[in-house]
């Protein structure tokens, strides 16, 4: 997926193409966590659409909950997406920056061998 270190870096275009296809994963992993979130305040709290959306996106944004949980399904549930929530933060800071870093290091070695 990425070259070499024998090989070029890639042009500006395509480097472009790579980081936005990244972003896009990401974004697509992020938007999937938040629906998960959404769809489990609505059943394990009982919670409508909007309010199951805006204690999924403060926990998926490190806030915490606005409604506190009130069911032992609830607490579990908000405790559990709240773990989830910090490994998607992390992967999604992966998965974003890794064509950043992997052409940072890759110039260097370009460098070095000139």
């Amino acid at each position: 997926m990425y070259e070499r270190k024998h090989e070029p870096l890639l042009e500006s275009r395509q480097f472009a193409r790579r980081f936005l296809l990244h972003f896009a994963s990401a974004s697509t992993f992020i938007v999937a966590s938040l629906g998960l979130g959404i769809i489990g305040y609505m059943a394990f709290e009982g919670l409508n659409m909007v309010d199951g959306y805006l204690n999924a996106t403060m926990i998926l944004g490190g806030m915490g909950p606005v409604d506190m949980p009130k069911t032992v399904g609830g607490k579990v549930f908000a405790g559990t997406y709240a773990l989830y929530s910090g490994l998607v933060f992390l992967f999604a800071s992966a998965v974003v920056l890794a064509p950043l870093l992997h052409r940072i290091l890759h110039r260097f070695h370009v460098e070095e061998k000139e």
